[in-house]
């Protein structure tokens, strides 16, 4: 991260991103440890440069205004920690929602899928997603999102569309919504035949 961000400092006419994927996956005070003090927009630039913990002699550190830092979370899993308050309101936290709309159509028409195939898909995954978020124990974290849909490499390996679907929703969707009514049965079955019905 350092290295990094000396390559921001010595560079103010571009703006440079680090992005870390997952970020309440890891021991967040480990990963930024001094930097929790520059994170914040109102502490950049050299004016807030701050002496190295750990390095001979009077070598200083600072954030340039140029570093913009971004992470991004799973809130779905429940096993992961929530991000600490400390760290919290050092970030702008936007959630970014399933997106079933015209560009999600264009692109699956544009790999080959079938219109009608694809209207299904919408109207069976939003059905699904609705049930999802009125859960009381789920909501919109635990939403079905778009992703699964738009890797099509397999796509020639099916005899239509409709089984690459099919073999989607069994293998890879299917497994997550038995995993969110892990003591409801009944309820992952009845879920995973909105997405199969014809």
């Amino acid at each position: 991260m350092y290295e990094f961000c000396e390559y921001a400092q010595d560079d103010p006419e571009h703006d440079y991103f680090l992005i870390i994927d997952e970020i309440n996956r890891g021991n967040l005070s480990k990963i930024f440890g001094e930097l929790m003090l520059l994170i914040e927009a109102d502490k950049r630039g050299e004016a807030y440069q701050m002496p190295l913990l750990y390095s001979e002699g009077a070598e200083t550190f600072y954030l340039p205004e140029n570093l913009y830092f971004i992470g991004t979370m799973n809130t779905a899993d429940r096993s992961l920690a929530l991000v600490d308050y400390a760290l919290r309101r050092r970030f702008a936290f936007i959630d970014l929602m399933p997106e079933f709309g015209t560009r999600f159509e264009a692109h699956l028409l544009g790999k080959g899928l079938p219109a009608d195939l694809i209207a299904g898909i919408i109207q069976k995954v939003q059905h699904v997603n609705r049930i999802i978020g009125d859960d009381l124990n789920l909501g919109k974290g635990f939403l079905i999102g778009h992703s699964y849909f738009c890797q099509l490499d397999t796509l020639a390996e099916y005899a239509s569309p409709e089984d690459w679907y099919q073999s989607l929703v069994e293998w890879e969707i299917a497994p997550q919504l038995r995993e969110y009514w892990f003591d409801n049965t009944d309820k992952a079955n009845e879920v995973t035949g909105i997405l199969l019905k014809p």
